[in-house]
């Protein structure tokens, strides 16, 4: 997203942006953020992991390819996303049972479900892996610096993906697993946030107050988390930044 899709967005009534953190399958949530989003005349962007846990991920799936068809938002790409994908092309993949497998038989019953599978591949493999408008960065996971001087690859969702795009999906992680089945995750990569740079993510969540969880390097560079929970026994967040 560079000055020019600013400049766009701005020409076409758009006011800023809604971020929108992880929705995992919370349908009625994601609803109230994109009927939110269109009433205050802002450009959803929501940063990745739309499904798997929560009660429906079929509606959160139409929801967003309406956002998608009526030009008012996108979505980046996250792990579950990746996951999703693949597991509607029929390749192997490992997943927890109230995780994807729910995605999936929820799709199973739901009546549109061949519109919504073939739909959901094409448009995760167009997605963007992440997204820089002037100060403000967007990505799923983790911020690298080599992000700054290259636009997401144009297939991000079909590739293998190189040390940036893990970054990107699946953030810093140190190869352990922990306790709660979940791999061990590092955060250092804030540390390299330059001054003035805010990096928006979700797929950790760090707050321990229901808000966004914010975190300042001694730079001045910022990362702000805004994965809350939705789907997991928590809730939706979001953020308005206007131009």
């Amino acid at each position: 997203m560079t000055d020019a899709a600013r400049l766009d967005l701005q020409r076409r009534g758009f006011t800023g942006l809604r971020v929108v953190g992880d929705v995992h399958g919370d349908a009625a949530a994601f609803r109230h953020a994109v009927a939110g989003a269109a009433a205050e005349s802002l450009f959803l962007l929501q940063l990745g992991d739309l499904t798997d846990y929560g009660p429906d991920s079929p509606g959160v799936l139409r929801l967003i390819f309406e956002v998608l068809d009526a030009r008012r938002g996108r979505f980046l790409l996250g792990n579950h996303e990746l996951k999703l994908r693949r597991a509607l092309l029929g390749q192997r993949v490992h997943y927890a049972a109230e995780g994807l497998g729910r995605t999936l038989a929820q799709l199973r019953a739901a009546p549109d479900r061949e519109a919504l599978a073939e739909r959901a591949i094409a448009e995760i493999a167009a997605a963007p892996a992440w997204l820089c408008l002037g100060t403000w960065f967007f990505v799923h996971a983790g911020w690298h610096p080599a992000m700054l001087g290259r636009p997401s690859p144009p297939e991000a969702g079909t590739e293998r993906p190189d040390p940036v795009l893990s970054r990107a999906f699946y953030g810093q992680v140190t190869g352990r697993m922990q306790e709660d089945g979940y791999p061990e995750r590092l955060h250092a990569w804030v540390e390299r946030i330059p001054a003035g740079l805010t990096v928006y993510c979700g797929h950790d969540r760090r707050s321990s107050d229901g808000r966004p969880f914010v975190q300042e390097n001694a730079a001045g560079g910022r990362a702000v988390f805004l994965d809350t929970g939705a789907g997991k026994r928590g809730h939706l967040s979001w953020i308005d930044l206007r131009f």
